[in-house]
């Protein structure tokens, strides 16, 4: 749980909880940034790098707890922020209020020390699930535009097997596959091939090969 590089906002315009709040926090080992209004909460959430794990307060001057919520679940990066509303309202009408703005958690006051701990606990698990599932996205996207496949119709020379690819140019074809693919050649002969271009060479092998299989033969028909 404890990370010094993670920072947490704590928008609240009471200085005495404001204090007891950060103060807690920076126990925990959080970078805690602070907000005594709305707008000065906005400020922040809007300049570079801003908090993820927000502490609201509901009822602050300037612009409400509840209405960033909203504000920021406009954004399109608001599935990064983790936030939890600080509110005497702890009627049920009130919660589902306050979690139908865009709020995750809420913690009624006064708050309990655990109570608080447990729910920043999972707030920073949170946010931390949201940035390795975001990493492992852009590998998969990553990988997907790295991989070449070769797919439709090829256009190939009947006689020289070169292939046309899509800026008219004739390629040979192991250099137009490894230019669209994975795939990379190694070259060898069949055995059409060695016969046609290495006539000596396979004929010897040939007669090797014979040989070989007569002398293998050979003490199956001396027992007989």
């Amino acid at each position: 749980m404890n990370n010094p590089a993670f920072k947490i906002l704590v928008a609240e315009d009471d200085a005495t909880t404001q204090l007891l709040i950060g103060s807690i926090l920076s126990k925990w080992n959080y970078e805690v940034v602070y907000a005594s209004d709305g707008d000065e909460a906005w400020k922040i959430l809007t300049s570079t790098d801003p908090p993820r794990l927000l502490l609201l307060d509901w009822e602050m001057p300037g612009i409400k707890g509840i209405e960033i919520c909203r504000r920021i679940r406009k954004s399109p990066e608001s599935d990064s922020s983790y936030i939890i509303l600080l509110t005497v309202h702890d009627k049920k009408e009130d919660v589902v209020r306050g979690l139908d703005a865009g709020a995750n958690d809420y913690i009624s006051k006064p708050f309990d020390n655990n109570e608080l701990r447990a729910r920043i606990h999972v707030g920073h698990r949170f946010i931390e699930l949201q940035a390795s599932l975001a990493q492992k996205i852009t590998e998969l996207q990553n990988a997907i535009e790295h991989i070449q496949t070769l797919q439709g119709i090829i256009p190939i020379c009947m006689h020289c097997h070169k292939i046309r690819d899509d800026k008219d140019d004739w390629k040979k074809l192991e250099e137009y596959v490894e230019n669209h693919s994975e795939a990379r050649f190694s070259h060898g002969l069949c055995p059409e091939c060695y016969e046609k271009h290495y006539p000596a060479f396979a004929k010897q092998s040939k007669l090797e090969k014979q040989q070989k299989q007569l002398l293998q033969h050979q003490p199956q028909k001396a027992k007989l």
